[in-house]
């Protein structure tokens, strides 16, 4: 098997300690490294430089059943077709398990009860570990586990359990843990056109190169949409008001979002967020999600020729409405409602958590969001400028 690593896949591949908690800064690598590890188990046995183990169970757990698919199983399957070996494998895609040679990586969502609380395992790899709670989720997985524990995560907040109880207590008592932290300096494949975005932030906001720069743990003041609800899907019969787009290619994704109203209230709905994407990929994708031609669509407006190349695709595509103060006055719009999110809409998630006010040299907050990390956001912000209007009376209405 010829994986093409990082620093981070190596440092896993040579701990023996039990835990193995992945801190990281953005596109650190973390994520895919234990995808190669769970693909090179599967196939070799192997778990560790010194040790392996035939036969078993490796589970990967995200918070939300919904969210696997276009998270850890993407990442997963395309090692697999990278390294030629997805025909050899048994993938029920009912249960989400691929077995090879009387080993077995599974994949569930902790919102799984059954699963949950279910059978025993060898190996256990957490994604996105911080949005797990650590008494009814985690712990029930650890009591289940065997062997070794894969945790990754951004450290977006000091307060988190992984690091109360796993890094400072759990390694100093009973010294089973190990902490590998990775920065975007680790990934050896990353471009130079995102390294120097990553590094923008030690100038724009001290508290966001920390954490996503750094892997250091910090704190994410002045987040602006701090609420909203998680649910397991849109509502029946809901009324459609836009899908919102946000263009991106090479450093950062196309962002298709759903955004439909009941009741006075918002839903929203991730349907795409990938790089790369032509305008030509965009309209099939679009057809893809049985987008209806008359149906409204809100794109970034700084981009007219990929807004006419896909309204030549038949596609009811127009530029938001931006004005004065566009950024501020949308942002306005989307907190006077009640907002509700799907689980699997989880770049949006992510976006939200660390979607904040900045500041100034003396970290006073300013009245502009920090401009990263905001793609899926910007699609819901056109939205909010063309179809959510305010009448002479500054009730805002669905237009």
């Amino acid at each position: 098997m010829n994986l093409n690593v990082t620093p981070v896949f190596t440092k896993n591949y040579a701990s023996e300690k039990k835990i193995k908690i992945n801190r990281g800064g953005t596109r650190s690598s973390k994520t895919r490294s234990i995808a190669q590890l769970s693909v090179l188990w599967l196939f070799t046995g192997q778990v560790s430089r010194s040790r392996n183990i035939q036969k078993g169970v490796w589970s990967t757990v995200r918070k939300y059943s919904t969210t696997l698919d276009a998270t850890v199983i993407r990442d997963f399957e395309e090692e697999l077709i990278l390294q030629g070996l997805y025909e050899s494998v048994n993938h029920n895609k009912t249960k989400r398990t691929y077995t090879y040679g009387g080993r077995m990586v599974e994949f569930f969502g902790a919102d799984d009860e059954k699963k949950l609380r279910g059978a025993k395992r060898n190996i256990l790899y957490c994604n996105e570990a911080n949005e797990l709670a650590f008494k009814t989720q985690f712990f029930q997985l650890l009591i289940r586990t065997e062997d070794d524990i894969y945790l990754d995560f951004n450290p977006d907040d000091e307060n988190v359990w992984i690091n109360t109880e796993l890094e400072q207590k759990r390694l100093h008592e009973m010294k089973d843990v190990e902490v590998i932290v990775s920065t975007y300096k680790d990934n050896t494949f990353l471009p130079e056109s995102l390294i120097k975005e990553i590094e923008y932030l030690e100038k724009t906001d001290p508290e966001f190169w920390k954490i996503y720069g750094l892997g250091e743990y910090g704190k994410i003041f002045g987040v602006i949409f701090p609420e909203y609800n998680i649910i397991d899907s849109m509502p029946d019969n809901s009324n459609l008001i836009a899908y919102g787009m946000d263009f991106g290619f090479t450093n950062d994704p196309c962002a298709i979002l759903e955004v439909r109203e009941q009741n006075g209230e918002l839903f929203f709905n991730e349907l795409e967020y990938k790089r790369g994407m032509t305008n030509t990929d965009i309209g099939n994708r679009l057809k893809e999600l049985g987008v209806k031609p008359h149906e409204y669509i809100v794109a970034d407006s700084s981009e007219p020729k990929s807004i006419q190349e896909i309204y030549n695709q038949r596609f009811n595509i127009h530029g938001a409405q931006k004005g004065a103060d566009s950024i501020k006055n949308s942002i306005d719009i989307l907190k006077r409602y009640k907002i509700n999110i799907t689980s699997k809409s989880t770049n949006l998630i992510k976006e939200l958590r660390s979607y904040k006010w900045a500041t100034d040299k003396n970290g006073n907050g300013i009245n502009t969001p920090v401009d990263y990390n905001n793609h899926a956001i910007d699609a819901l912000r056109y939205v909010a400028l063309n179809k959510l209007q305010k009448n002479n009376s500054g009730v805002y209405s669905i237009g």
